[in-house]
């Protein structure tokens, strides 16, 4: 991971180009064949960006029960990416536990199903 004080300082126009938007999982199974422990996650982003793919290596912190309802944050515009036979098509967001294992990024109150981070 990289120190704080060796990333370099992005203008507010720089962070407008990271589109992080908050959805709902709708569907996750164990991602079986990938090298780290992971789920597959379906995200429902509403309209009209609709139900989009993630791969999360957070099997440590989460049943596949308490993922599905959960509303999650994820960068939506990167390039997808191909993880084995699975194509992974945004990014969750999440903050390392005291462990380095991933705690996804939630909201505490109502939010607008696909609305975008400011």
């Amino acid at each position: 991971m990289t120190s704080l004080s060796k990333l370099p300082t992005i203008s507010f126009d720089d962070f407008l180009k990271v589109d992080i938007r908050l959805g709902t999982i709708v569907k996750a199974q164990l991602f079986e064949n990938a090298k780290k422990a992971a789920y597959q996650l379906w995200i429902d982003f509403g309209e009209p960006l609709g139900v989009k793919k993630s791969s999360a290596q957070v099997v440590r912190n989460y049943s596949l029960g308490e993922l599905l309802g959960r509303r999650v944050a994820a960068v939506v515009n990167f390039e997808p990416k191909q993880i084995g036979k699975f194509m992974s098509e945004v990014l969750c967001l999440g903050f390392p536990d005291r462990n380095g294992e991933v705690v996804l990024l939630t909201v505490d109150k109502p939010a607008l199903q696909g609305g975008r981070l400011f």
